[in-house]
This record gives C-alpha cells, sequence and structure tokens, in this order.
C-alpha cells in the first residue's frame, strides 16, 4: 500500500513562486517513476513533471521549462516542484503521482502511474 500526500497549494500572484511537496508512505513503497500533474477546471489532466529513482532523468512539460524543477529526496520519500515564474495559466489543482517497479517510461501518461494524491489547489491571480 502505497499513500501520496501533497501539500503546499495556495494563493500566489503572477511571477510569485510555491513549492509542492508530495510525502509518500508505506513500507512497500518502490517507485522509480514519480510526476507531477495538473487539472484545470473544464480541462483534462496534464502532465507537468517527472522524476526517476536517481534524478538522473527529468522531464518537463514545454509549457513549465526553465520555470517548473522537479526533485525527489528518497531518504525522506518526498517528491518536489518548484514552481517559478507563475503565471495564470498555471491555475489548476497539481496530482502527485507514483508508477510500481522499477521502470522509467511512458511519464506523460496519467494512465501509466498506479498511485496518486488527493490534489493541491495551485492559483495564480493578477
Amino acid at each position: 500500500q502505497v499513500q501520496l500526500v501533497e501539500s503546499g497549494g495556495g494563493l500566489v500572484q503572477v511571477g510569485g513562486s510555491l513549492r509542492l511537496s508530495c510525502a509518500a508512505s508505506g513500507r512497500t513503497f518502490i517507485s522509480n517513476a514519480m510526476g507531477w500533474f495538473r487539472q484545470a477546471p473544464g480541462k483534462g489532466r496534464e502532465f507537468v513533471a517527472a522524476i526517476n529513482w536517481s534524478a538522473s532523468n527529468t522531464n518537463y512539460a514545454d509549457s513549465v521549462k526553465g520555470r517548473f524543477t522537479i526533485s525527489r529526496d528518497n531518504d525522506r520519500n518526498t517528491v518536489y516542484l518548484q514552481m517559478n515564474s507563475l503565471k495564470p495559466e498555471d491555475t489548476a489543482a497539481y496530482y502527485c503521482a507514483a508508477q510500481k517497479g522499477l521502470y522509467y517510461s511512458d511519464y506523460a501518461n496519467p494512465r501509466e502511474y498506479d498511485y496518486w494524491g488527493q490534489g493541491t489547489q495551485v492559483t495564480v491571480s493578477s
């Protein structure tokens, strides 16, 4: 059993920053691919960023490249998403997700993820 809990969302002005955290729990927790997705009202779930176990691979949606940074601390079983230079279009519910197993593939496909958090809301205002 794996549980993911996001935190760090909130209201921020355009150009501001937020850091989201995703804490994973479970004694049997094993995950190579960890990712962040977001979903705005009336929109589908959108890939944001992904990272493998060693952090040798990171991947980002074009819309957030250069602004967002994904990282992880395996000793703490925590994944982070540092969001800088926030824009109104970044407004969404952000979800942390994890894949089972040791492989890092199809990282942008939400169907490939086995565990999901409940989400944390990020709102960017002018």
